[in-house]
């Protein structure tokens, strides 16, 4: 039985998706739950999985081609079904414009390169050809290790780190350096923030040591191998429940306040920032919150996010602290009314009962959108999270 291959929604926002490239040539055969398609939202770009087993036919949208949420894309036909080729509705030259003759599905192309698939593309691994695209390197050129020739990201790692330096172009004139899809999608949705979104920041330094506390004694009483990003999770969740205009958008001129209290967390990667969601965070046990970051963070490093990764975000943390940051300002992950910049945690002299005492500190900073959220909603939210780590018995 056919199976539809469906454009998925990664946003609140997103209408529409790119195909940035099909990993299975069409009349390839594929397999549940194996990477099939990347596709690049304005939040990121992630591999779409295959919904069935079967053989890739009827592929509608090409790479390069808009194709509106919920369309199907491609559909996937058990071996004995007969493959009909259709016209793309997404393809550029208007109604008249004639289709394109369906690609060969049986020829496997060796040469001194290595094996190539169906469609003219070198075989290798999702995470290879991002690694490849951020590093400049030709996969043609790189000898595969996986099977039948395939190339791996280790395989990509080593031709990378053996290739001779690029030349400094002549006359002292700056060299451009290719960058990953991600990289671009992070640079076009931050500049866009920037510019449209009337940020303001609000600062604050707390006194640690009850926080420090704190994660010294939940740390024995999970399994988990938890991080302050857990607590500072379960803290922000439970804040923004009693704050719900944090947790909202500014979507068609209008505010838009969200049921759900799902944290987006931003995740540096190879390829760039990515910010995957622990959905309903509020509900969770701070097991729970450190099972899904553990998970979440596992997949972003290895650059196997799903797509549902990304979906229904409402508010952002960004921690800096483990690279020594004392302090930052965020910018908003639009169309989120905040996000909350998180510095390290370390021992400054503060008065204490009058006197100057050593204590672990840690400074906050509130990002806000200043047509969702003013001056006092964004203080009385920060102060809600400051008394929630000082004193975490409020949880």
């Amino acid at each position: 039985m056919a199976t539809d291959v469906i454009l998925p929604a990664l946003g609140m926002a997103q209408d529409t998706g790119k195909i940035v490239e099909w990993l299975k040539a069409e009349g390839e055969s594929v397999t549940a739950g194996e990477p099939l398609v990347v596709i690049e939202t304005d939040k990121a770009a992630v591999d779409l999985e295959a919904p069935a087993t079967g053989i890739l036919s009827r592929v509608a949208a090409k790479v390069g081609d808009e194709a509106p949420v919920g369309h199907v894309i491609a559909v996937i036909l058990s071996p004995e079904e007969a493959l009909s080729p259709i016209p793309s509705p997404f393809r550029g030259g208007g109604p008249e414009a004639e289709p394109e003759p369906e690609a060969v599905t049986s020829a496997v192309v060796v040469g001194l390169s290595g094996i190539q698939s169906a469609n003219g593309r070198r075989q290798a691994s999702p995470k290879a050809r991002r690694i490849a695209a951020a590093r400049g390197v030709d996969l043609v050129a790189v000898r595969g290790s996986g099977p039948g020739g395939a190339v791996l990201a280790a395989d990509v790692l080593a031709a990378g780190s053996a290739a001779s330096p690029v030349p400094a172009a002549a006359d002292g004139q700056p060299m451009s350096t290719a960058i990953s899809t991600v990289w671009r999608l992070m640079a076009e949705r931050t500049t866009q923030s920037w510019v449209t979104t009337p940020h303001f920041f609000l600062v604050r330094e707390l006194d640690a040591t009850a926080f420090k506390q704190w994660f010294a004694q939940a740390g024995k009483r999970t399994t988990e191998k938890l991080t302050y990003t857990d607590l500072l999770v379960k803290v922000v969740a439970t804040a923004l429940r009693l704050h719900p205009r944090l947790n909202a958008s500014w979507q068609n001129g209008a505010i838009v306040t969200h049921d759900e209290v799902n944290i987006a967390l931003a995740v540096a990667t190879p390829d760039g920032l990515v910010a995957p969601v622990i959905a309903r965070a509020d509900d969770l046990s701070l097991s729970g919150i450190a099972r899904q970051r553990t998970e979440m963070v596992a997949r972003a490093q290895a650059g196997k996010l799903r797509p549902d990764d990304f979906q229904g975000g409402t508010f952002t943390i960004s921690n800096l602290g483990m690279y020594g940051v004392d302090a930052f300002t965020a910018i908003i992950n639009s169309p989120q009314a905040a996000i909350l910049a998180v510095g390290a945690l370390v021992d400054r002299v503060i008065p204490v009962d009058g006197q100057p005492a050593v204590r672990p500190t840690i400074t906050l900073t509130l990002s806000c959108d200043h047509r969702v959220v003013d001056g006092a909603r964004g203080a009385q939210f920060l102060a809600t999270v400051a008394e929630l780590m000082t004193d975490p018995a409020g949880l």
